[in-house]
C-alpha cells in the first residue's frame, strides 16, 4: 500500500542523495533535522545553457544542486517542505529584512509592474527600484500637467526632482505604503524613497532568474543602481 499522508514530497527517489544544510541567518540548523535541501546524483541536470554564473550560484564544486528549499525529515522517513531560504539582510538599526516577502506584497500596487526592494547595513531604511505602470499612470492625467507623454520621458527626467517627477514618486510611494500597510507591513519594511526605471527587468541583462521571473538577482541590482538619495 502507497502512503496516503499529505503535506509531504515523499522519500528520495532513485539514485538521488539529499542532505540538509544549514541556514544560519534563518535560524536552521541541520544538526536539529531542519535545513536547505541539497540534491545530487545523476538525475541532477549539469549546468544553465551558456550561463555559468548561474549554474556555479545553484550548483556548487560538488555537485550539489541548492534547491533554496528548506526542510525537515519525518519520521516516516519523507521529506516535508517548511520555508524558502530567503536573501536576509539587517538594517543599521539592527532589523532583519526578507526582500522578496516585501516584493511580493508591493506588486500588488496598482501602479507597479516590477519591484526590487534594496536595503543595507548602512542605511537604516529600505530603497525600491520601480518599473512602473506607465500607461496606467498616464490615464491618470489629469493630476499632472504633462506637456508630453510619460512613455517619452527618459529615465532621467522621471527621477529628476523638480515637479511634476516628484509627485510621480509621492503617487507611487504613497500607494506602496498602502498597500504594505493593508498587508501588516511594519514601518521599517516600508521603501523610503523609489528609484523609477523605464524599461522591464529582464533574463538577457542578468536582472531575472529563468526559474524565478520575478526574482531580481540582488548583486546585478546593486552594480547597475546606486542608491537613490532619500528625502522622505
Amino acid at each position: 500500500m502507497g502512503d496516503e499522508n499529505t503535506g509531504h514530497v515523499g522519500p528520495p527517489l532513485v539514485g538521488a542523495i539529499v542532505k540538509l544544510a544549514d541556514v544560519s541567518d534563518m535560524g536552521y540548523n541541520s544538526c536539529d533535522g531542519r535545513g536547505e535541501i541539497l540534491v545530487k546524483g545523476p538525475i541532477v541536470f549539469q549546468g544553465y545553457y551558456k550561463m555559468p554564473e548561474l549554474t556555479t550560484e545553484t550548483l556548487d564544486k560538488d555537485g550539489w544542486l541548492h534547491t533554496g528549499d528548506i526542510g525537515y525529515w519525518s519520521q516516516e522517513g519523507t521529506l516535508r517542505l517548511i520555508d524558502r531560504k530567503k536573501n536576509i539582510f539587517k538594517l543599521s538599526q539592527g532589523e532583519y529584512i526578507a526582500p522578496e516577502k516585501i516584493e511580493n506584497i508591493l506588486i500588488n500596487s496598482q501602479y507597479v509592474q516590477q519591484i526590487f526592494i534594496h536595503g543595507d547595513g548602512f542605511k537604516s531604511m529600505l530603497i525600491a527600484i520601480v518599473v512602473p505602470d506607465l500607461d496606467f499612470i498616464q490615464s491618470l492625467g489629469h493630476r499632472f500637467h504633462l506637456e508630453q507623454p510619460l512613455k517619452e520621458w527618459t529615465e532621467n527626467q522621471l527621477n529628476s526632482q523638480p515637479l511634476p517627477m516628484n509627485q510621480l514618486k509621492e503617487l507611487i510611494i504613497n500607494d506602496l505604503k498602502r498597500v504594505g500597510q493593508t498587508a501588516d507591513l511594519k514601518s521599517f519594511e516600508l521603501p523610503k524613497n523609489i528609484y523609477i526605471r523605464k524599461m522591464p527587468f529582464t533574463i538577457e541583462e542578468g536582472l531575472l532568474t529563468p526559474t524565478l521571473k520575478s526574482k531580481i538577482k540582488l548583486h546585478q541590482q546593486k552594480k547597475r543602481y546606486a542608491t537613490p538619495t532619500t528625502n522622505h
